[in-house]
């Protein structure tokens, strides 16, 4: 999940440098990315006011906090630039989303694939019709029952170019009458049809063998009609879900608080009563080890010491090796980048693994590729990456249309950040550049929201951006990067990269259903990325996480995904 969709949910490795100590990620993904926020109010907006409302009217929208106790898990977080399903795009609001509404189907601790609003599926025989069989006597969390008629209407949303959802043509543009109706082509999504109240059947374009997937995607989550056109644009502060938590206090800045959702209908049901996240109140670590917080992720400042097996923190450390990439994405469309020998140049010319060594003190893994090593079923051995060789990264320079760097336009460097400090890595990455090739970058720093609106603006100018920022898978699928982050005109490939040949790969491994072959040509397509390099990749993720012992069956999933039903609490 746009790292995203689901660009994407990558956790932003600069936030781990942060006091608070949480994490964000890009995935788009896949679950990498993507916010309506050019033009609207940001959520944060959309919350105070509706906040303000209720208090002048004496209708609180959130329920007082109950004491932390027994049943009351407490961790870091973040703020969401939304809390809408279909608009949501990254890894932070992704990470409340899934606890908070369900869809069709989601992936269980073995990353496998099951049914969740649905309780079974048919597939007919051309492998296009799709028929799921809806649970009975599942309801909203006010107890509105679940029909088909609900999803038939979150299809309808999510594809109307009103909505503004850009997670919509990648992860529902499959089936037949999205994109007509997203292009403003039809009225109606004719792939979504309701044939009683607990069947729905769902047509696409062709075979894909991962389609169902995609339906894990909260763009194809069900949606309360009368919860959202009845709470308009600040509908978000009440939301009527379906998932394992309902949504019971938000405060942007300060903390976001759900709460056991008593009627939920899959297994396991949620043990703890609440999930606390504090958005604020200094360090993390130190919340931590006073007893604040049950669990927190650990940033550089502590990793060392939490490492060392004679420290007692360190019989609570537990590392994850998430499906996500970190990266510095180039602007194919602008210059200097339009010319591929440059961006070639810039891949030859870091040396990626001193620096990310150096940075990260060996806890994260270099990056030559695209796909995370721990993708399931996939694997590259014979990827031939650009690695640092400063004599190629100058001969390129010297081939380019360019000729010598002199001759580029300034180069703005777009990373996260509130107009402080940079991070270590932003700075190492500016200070190689300048050493290694005389090319001075001019670090411009925004806000989250900001980041993810001007990436996602299909007239994006940006030449350069990342480092901080990257892509968390959506689904354990080699598809959810290559074919979602590098088509052509996948609205997730925020480099504008196109090479039809890589398209022709991409549509052969759609429909492909050997798994030998298929992985055999995403190792092409791979390669073939590397070789046009849209993509200086630096590392893949991995998070390190301490947990009370009183907190059982923790899981700490490698993408986003429904985690706290498992949870319970022991003191």
């Amino acid at each position: 999940m746009s790292q995203t969709k689901r660009w994407v949910p990558v956790v932003v490795v600069a936030a781990l440098i942060c006091l608070v100590g949480f994490c964000i990620v890009l995935m788009l993904g896949g679950q990498s990315l993507v916010q309506r926020l050019a033009s609207e109010p940001s959520l944060t907006q959309w919350f105070e006011r509706a906040l303000a409302l209720s208090e002048s009217s004496g209708i609180g929208l959130s329920v007082p906090p109950l004491p932390s106790g027994k049943l009351v898990l407490r961790l870091p977080g973040g703020d969401p630039p939304t809390l809408d399903p279909q608009l949501s795009g990254d890894s932070t609001s992704a990470e409340y989303i899934v606890e908070i509404f369900s869809g069709l189907v989601t992936f269980d601790r073995e990353l496998n694939l099951v049914p969740d609003l649905a309780e079974r599926w048919e597939v007919d025989a051309s492998g296009t019709r799709y028929t799921f069989f809806l649970r009975q006597g599942v309801t909203f969390h006010d107890g509105k029952p679940v029909r088909a008629q609900d999803f038939k209407w979150s299809f309808e949303r999510a594809c109307d170019p009103q909505t503004r959802s850009i997670t919509a043509d990648t992860y529902l543009g499959d089936i037949l009458g999205c994109r007509d109706k997203l292009r403003g082509q039809a009225d109606q999504v004719k792939g979504v049809e309701v044939l009683d109240d607990f069947t729905l059947r769902i047509t696409i374009d062709q075979p894909r063998v991962y389609f169902l997937s995609k339906m894990s995607f909260p763009a194809a989550f069900v949606l309360d009609r009368e919860n959202v056109e009845r709470g308009g644009r600040t509908w978000m502060a009440s939301p009527n879900g379906t998932g394992p938590f309902k949504l019971a206090e938000l405060r942007p800045g300060e903390r976001i608080v759900l709460e056991r959702n008593e009627r939920y209908y899959r297994e396991p049901k949620p043990l703890v009563e609440r999930v606390e996240f504090v958005l604020a109140g200094g360090s993390a670590m130190v919340m931590y080890e006073q007893g604040a917080l049950d669990m927190t992720p650990v940033g550089l400042n502590d990793i060392e010491r939490v490492s060392d097996p004679l420290n007692p923190l360190n019989r609570e450390l537990v590392p994850v090796e998430s499906l996500g990439v970190y990266y510095i994405e180039m602007n194919t469309r602008q210059p200097p980048f339009d010319d591929v020998k440059v961006r070639q140049a810039f891949n030859h010319a870091l040396d990626r693994e001193r620096i990310i060594n150096l940075v990260y003190k060996k806890t994260r893994k270099v990056a030559w590729g695209v796909i995370p090593p721990s993708m399931p079923h996939y694997s590259n051995p014979e990827l031939k990456p650009l690695r640092f060789d400063l004599e190629r990264a100058r001969q390129l320079i010297a081939e380019s249309k360019y000729g010598d760097v002199t001759e580029f336009p300034d180069i703005t460097f777009h990373v996260l950040g509130a107009g402080g400090v940079t991070g270590r890595l932003i700075e190492a990455i500016v200070a190689s550049y300048r050493e290694n090739l005389g090319v001075e970058l001019h670090v411009q720093q925004t806000d989250w929201a900001t980041y993810l609106r001007d990436l996602n603006d299909p007239n994006n100018t940006n030449q350069m951006w990342g480092g901080e920022a990257g892509w968390i898978a959506d689904y354990p699928d080699p598809h959810n990067f290559l074919d979602v982050l590098f088509r052509c005109n996948s609205r997730q490939n925020h480099s504008f990269y196109c090479n039809p040949e890589v398209d022709q790969l991409l549509d052969q491994a759609a429909v492909e259903q050997d798994p030998q072959v298929r992985e055999s040509l995403y190792r092409r397509v791979e390669q073939m990325v590397i070789n046009d390099a849209p993509w200086v990749p630096l590392f893949f993720d991995v998070q390190y996480w301490l947990v009370k012992p009183y907190v059982k069956n923790a899981w700490l999933p490698p993408m986003v995904t429904p985690k706290f039903q498992y949870y319970s609490l022991e003191r």
